[in-house]
């Protein structure tokens, strides 16, 4: 890979005109602008964009500082602030934190990570970027941001304290809300629900959700069909258990993982899934349409939640920024299957 000097050398020209002919300045012979493309391309240059921008003091490039790559939502959320920046003509640079491996899940609930996060907001600061996106890894209020940053801060995936930083989160309530009641328009009066953690903010709206679709429909709301969970499929199993004792003839797991408990043990006690039992899942993680029959579920609004957040940043590094929400939340989607059936 060549630099302007080493194509000036092979080219037999001035540095000066070699930049003029690759940045489209300076009016240069046809000829000499050919040899130089030709050059160029041959000697496989790359332009130092970093290098151009930090001397036009324009670097259009956002940070963006993930938690944990590897935890589900991170991925999707990165693709899709990609896309909307490679859009606008902005590039970024990423920072990985790692905190789930690390730390393990509940990381949050400890000070250990804080130093650390501190410590990458001032390296993307020192690196020129216009503005940073944190991504977090679960749905919560995060307290770790610098508050003497000279950049603007959104936040994917969580949500700050502080009215001057935008967060992009789930619309968790809505979620629920159109998943029971997509279980109520087939007839399902007694719904059991199988929450994640109890402390979650995910798990709180959406039950909240849960209890409002039985609430304009005129259905009693009763604590003892909610199994307290954790997201993991071996509480879908132990909660089913107790919910098909209850009678119940549908179940709102609250994440896709617990919907594979449930599977786990209709599969063990000979319940047909869709006619014996409904299940309605959330995550429309890729099992959903492997498992027979497939499940209902509602889909993550991943990539859109990177997309606004990309918007907001821009916007604000412009200065055009209006929006007079400090939390944007962003509906999931239905995604019917084979999981639920008609009790009528």
């Amino acid at each position: 890979m060549a630099n302007i000097k080493e194509i000036a050398k092979a080219c037999d020209v001035s540095i000066s005109t070699v930049s003029n002919v690759l940045n489209n300045k300076k009016s240069v012979k046809a000829h000499t602008r050919e040899l130089i493309l030709e050059t160029a391309k041959r000697m496989e240059y790359v332009p130092n964009y970093m290098a151009k921008n930090l001397k036009q003091k324009a670097t259009q490039t956002i940070g963006i500082i993930a938690e944990d790559l590897t935890v589900f939502n991170c991925p999707e959320i990165v693709d899709g602030i990609h896309a909307y920046l490679e859009e606008m003509g902005y590039s970024f640079l990423l920072g990985n934190l790692r905190l789930y491996k690390k730390y393990g899940n509940k990381f949050y609930i400890t000070e250990n990570y804080k130093t650390q996060v501190i410590e990458e907001f001032r390296m993307m600061q020192a690196k020129q970027v216009n503005g940073i996106i944190y991504i977090g890894a679960h749905n919560r209020e995060i307290h770790c941001i610098p508050n003497d940053l000279l950049i603007p801060v959104v936040i994917a995936y969580g949500f700050a304290s502080d009215d001057n930083i935008p967060s992009v989160i789930l619309n968790d309530e809505k979620a629920a809300y159109d998943a029971t009641n997509a279980l109520i328009e087939k007839g399902h009066q007694l719904i059991g629900v199988i929450a994640g953690e109890d402390k979650s903010i995910h798990t709180k709206e959406r039950l909240r959700g849960f209890q409002r679709a039985l609430y304009q429909h005129k259905l009693l709301y009763n604590p003892e069909l909610i199994y307290q969970g954790n997201w993991v499929r071996a509480s879908g199993y132990q909660g089913t258990a107790q919910l098909v004792q209850m009678g119940v003839t549908a179940i709102f797991a609250m994440n896709d993982n617990m919907a594979l408990g449930i599977y786990d043990y209709a599969y063990e006690h000979g319940i047909k899934i869709g006619s014996e039992l409904s299940i309605i899942g959330m995550d429309n993680k890729e099992i959903s349409t492997v498992l027979r029959p497939s499940l209902t579920t509602m889909a993550l609004p991943l990539n859109e939640i990177g997309k606004q957040a990309a918007r907001i940043i821009i916007e604000i590094c412009k200065k055009q920024y209006r929006d007079d929400e400090h939390i944007h939340k962003i509906e999931c989607n239905l995604v019917e299957r084979e999981s639920i059936g008609k009790t009528f």
